[in-house]
């Protein structure tokens, strides 16, 4: 990774530490001045419940936490904004912070329910408080945005999915949705930044300014604008066929690409009855293997209801990369331990659980979740004569150094896979209802 250098000091290129609250800097000030900051602490991360509606939860974003970790790093740029309320002392301590403490986790593509310890971030309290915005901000939205998108694979029934919600998310976020939906089963992205960053499948061919432009004085062309894309992109394109009207726009486009046309992209009206007609159309015409794509506002319960339609591929935007279609995941980042001793917050609502811990999760033979099972950090895991336990927590980081041969995003791709088939039937249900599999708690 490239670097610029500072006067007195050499930081990664695209330092996080300013990706942080105030807060976090103000705590580490006070800890440090009493001495406390040196006290050796373990915080976790977690959700006290799902969002509404939701019966599971997928982990994603933990190599992004990974690579922003190691990315937190104070130089003379940064130092210049925390010196507006920090004290030299402090100013000198992070002067030459680097987290030297120790991560473990879940891997990204695991489930996870309420209580889940997903991640346990251990060291001194100095080095640990440093992180809490910076890892919950990651984990929040890259995991809410997996399991929407894990929703919409599970709706889609095998179905083609392509992620292009770039336009209506922020330019860095865009990015961020389109690795978690393809970590959840997403078939391509139509962002190109995603594509480059995390290797995922692009997509994407033309929209209605492309048709648009083929107007003259004498009126709109759309068979100009078909051909132009053709003879570039070839007969195996997919053509946009409701910028006028959809029924001409279907023959027009068979008319000038022939039946081996590879797809037709329908983006407004009722997609459902739209979809039967162009399909029966495209058949009337010889194009019996042309694709039919729609997109325009979908979600799970749209992509649902369409499952009895003649739809190849669905693109989903809007409701897959803002709130109202993936509410935020809710995880905390809360101190459970130190020095050895377990702490834990009582507020009404929001009370945690002390002491570091691990989790296995349990299963019939034939692989279905029984239970999720918490349980003290470095103490052996229950056992159990009829069910097969797994355990859920990897090592991430040892002493500051990244663990090596950690799983990558297609590994991600392949666990959640296997775990959505592992869950209880009713944990799929898009209606409302319980966790699909229970936490138990062992003290």
């Amino acid at each position: 990774m490239g670097a610029v250098t500072n006067s007195e000091w050499s930081v990664p290129a695209t330092s996080t530490a300013l990706l942080t609250d105030q807060y976090e800097l103000t705590m580490l000030a006070a800890a440090l001045a009493d001495g406390s900051g040196h006290r050796r602490c373990s915080f976790e991360v977690f959700a006290r419940k799902l969002p509404n509606g939701r019966r599971y939860g997928v982990v994603a974003g933990v190599e992004r936490v990974l690579d922003a970790i190691a990315r937190f790093r104070f130089g003379e740029p940064e130092l210049a904004i925390v010196s507006r309320f920090l004290d030299d002392d402090t100013i000198a301590w992070l002067r030459d912070y680097r987290f030297g403490g120790d991560v473990d986790g879940y891997r990204e593509g695991e489930l996870y329910f309420p209580g889940s310890p997903i991640l346990s971030v251990r060291g001194t309290f100095a080095e640990c408080v440093l992180l809490e915005t910076l890892i919950l901000s990651i984990l929040n939205h890259d995991s809410a945005i997996a399991s929407a998108a894990a929703r919409m694979v599970g709706a889609a029934g095998g179905r083609k999915l392509i992620e292009m919600g770039s336009r209506r998310a922020h330019e860095e976020a865009a990015v961020a949705c389109s690795r978690a939906a393809y970590l959840a089963g997403f078939d391509a992205t139509s962002n190109l930044e995603a594509v480059r960053r995390y290797g995922a499948p692009g997509a994407g061919t033309s929209a209605h300014a492309y048709t648009l432009l083929h107007t003259t004085a004498a009126g709109p062309d759309e068979a100009a604008a078909f051909r132009g894309q053709i003879a570039h992109l070839g007969v195996g394109t997919t053509l946009l066929v409701d910028t006028y009207d959809i029924t001409e726009g279907v023959r027009t486009a068979i008319e000038v690409a022939g039946p081996e046309l590879g797809g037709v992209r329908i983006d407004s009206g009722d997609l459902g009855v739209w979809a039967r007609q162009v399909r029966a159309q495209l058949d009337s015409l010889g194009a019996v293997n042309t694709k039919i794509v729609v997109s325009g506002d979908l979600d799970e319960y749209a992509i649902a209801a369409l499952r009895a339609e003649p739809v190849d591929t669905y693109g989903v935007g809007t409701s897959l990369v803002t709130g109202s279609g993936a509410p935020t995941a809710g995880m905390v980042y809360k101190l459970v331990e130190v020095d050895g001793l377990p702490v834990a917050k009582r507020s009404s609502h929001k009370a945690s659980r002390g002491g570091t811990k691990s989790a296995i999760r349990l299963a019939r033979p034939t692989g279905t979740i029984v239970e999720e099972v918490v349980h003290p950090m470095g103490s052996p895991a229950p056992e159990s004569a009829e069910l097969v336990g797994r355990p859920l927590m990897v090592p991430m980081v040892r002493g500051g150094e990244r663990a090596p041969d950690l799983p990558g995003l297609t590994d991600a791709r392949d666990l959640l896979a296997a775990n959505l088939v592992s869950l209880p039937w009713e944990g799929l249900k898009l209606s409302n209802g319980e966790a699909a599999v229970p936490t138990r708690f062992v003290d």
